[in-house]
C-alpha cells in the first residue's frame, strides 16, 4: 500500500511541476511571428535597453517568435511604413512564415496600418496600442505654435531631427532618415485625416466606437490607457504626461485620446496607464495597482494564438 501511495504522490508532484512548465512554454506560441513596432522618438533597443521594456523576453519565454524592428525615430508613414515593410519581408524570408502579427505602439500603429494597406497578403493581424489614429491634440498644439513662429520652424525642426539621428545612431541604425516636421504634420488631426484617406481601414471607426474586428483576412485589435494623476510617483515622465494631457478635453493617456486610439476590436480603453506605461516604460515604473503592461502583451499573444494566428 505504501508503494502505491508513494507512486501516486510522485505522479501528483510531477503534474504540479511539469504542467506549469509546459503551459509557460506555449502560452504565447502564435502561428505567425510577432513584430513589435516602436513609436515617435522610438528604437528597437539601445545598449540592450528595450523600447518595449521586458516585453519581447516575456513573449519569447512563453513560446512566441518575436522581432522588434527599427524605423526612423522621426518621420512620416510613407518613410517609416516602407522601412517596416522591408523588415517584414526579411523576417518572412528568414523564418519561412507566410504572414506576421504586427503590434505597434503610438505612431508605430500607423506604420503597421501602412503595411497592412499596401501588402495585406503579408499580415495576419494588426494590434495598435495608444495609437493616434485620428491625430493628437498635443500635435495640434505644437503645430499651431510652430506656425506662429515661422522663422524658427525649420531651424527648430532641424534641431529635433538631430535628436532623432542620435537615437537612431545609438540604436545601431545610423542610416534611418529623420524628418520631425513631417512626423508632426502626420500626427495632427488634419494630418491623420489625410493619412486615413490615403490608407483607409475597415477597422477605423467613424465615431468613438469599434471598427471591424476582421476584414480581408486580417484581424484588428487595439487598447490604450488613461491618466489623470501620475501613475507612478517615482517616474518623472508620469507627471509630464499628466501635464500634456491637459491639452485634451476628453480622457487620454497624456498624448492620445481614448477615441483616437480606437481601432478594430477595442480590448479596453481605460487601463490606468499613461502613454509610456503602455510599453512598460520608464524602466517598468508603472501603476502598482493596475495590470502589468507585460501581461497585456502576453494576453494578446495568447488571444492571437487561439485565433489561429
Amino acid at each position: 500500500m505504501k508503494k502505491y501511495i508513494f507512486g501516486a504522490l510522485v505522479v501528483v508532484l510531477m503534474a504540479c511541476v511539469v504542467t506549469p512548465v509546459m503551459a509557460a512554454g506555449s502560452y504565447t506560441a502564435t502561428r505567425y511571428p510577432i513584430v513589435l513596432v516602436h513609436g515617435l522618438f522610438g528604437f528597437d533597443d539601445i545598449a540592450g535597453y528595450d523600447y518595449f521594456f521586458l516585453i519581447p523576453q516575456a513573449l519569447e519565454r512563453d513560446g512566441a517568435d518575436v522581432y522588434t524592428v527599427s524605423v526612423s525615430a522621426l518621420n512620416d508613414e510613407e518613410v517609416r511604413g516602407e522601412q517596416l515593410l522591408a523588415q517584414v519581408q526579411t523576417i518572412l524570408a528568414t523564418t519561412g512564415a507566410a504572414k506576421v502579427n504586427l503590434i505597434g505602439h503610438s505612431q508605430g500603429g500607423l506604420s503597421t496600418r501602412y503595411v497592412a494597406s499596401v501588402r495585406p497578403d503579408l499580415v495576419a493581424s494588426v494590434t495598435t496600442v495608444g495609437t493616434p489614429h485620428k491625430g493628437s491634440a498635443v500635435a495640434d498644439a505644437l503645430d499651431g505654435l510652430a506656425d506662429t513662429l515661422p522663422p524658427v520652424r525649420q531651424p527648430l525642426g532641424s534641431a529635433v531631427d538631430g535628436l532623432g539621428k542620435l537615437i537612431s545612431v545609438a540604436s545601431g541604425h545610423p542610416d534611418n532618415p529623420q524628418n520631425s516636421l513631417a512626423a508632426l504634420s502626420l500626427l495632427t488631426s488634419e494630418g491623420a485625416a489625410a493619412f486615413n484617406t490615403r490608407y483607409p481601414s475597415p477597422a477605423l471607426p467613424a465615431d468613438c466606437g469599434q471598427g471591424a474586428a476582421q476584414a480581408g483576412g486580417i484581424h484588428y485589435y487595439s487598447w490604450t490607457g488613461v491618466t489623470r494623476v501620475p501613475t507612478n510617483v517615482l517616474d518623472p515622465s508620469a507627471t509630464a504626461l499628466v501635464a500634456t494631457g491637459q491639452f485634451f478635453d476628453t480622457p487620454n493617456d497624456g498624448l492620445v485620446s481614448q477615441c483616437s486610439a480606437h481601432f478594430g476590436r477595442v480590448i479596453r480603453d481605460d487601463y490606468r496607464m499613461d502613454h509610456l506605461d503602455e510599453v512598460n516604460q520608464v524602466g517598468g515604473l508603472v501603476a502598482p495597482l493596475e495590470i502589468n503592461p507585460v501581461s497585456l502583451f502576453r494576453q494578446q499573444a495568447n488571444r492571437l494564438k487561439h485565433a489561429g494566428l
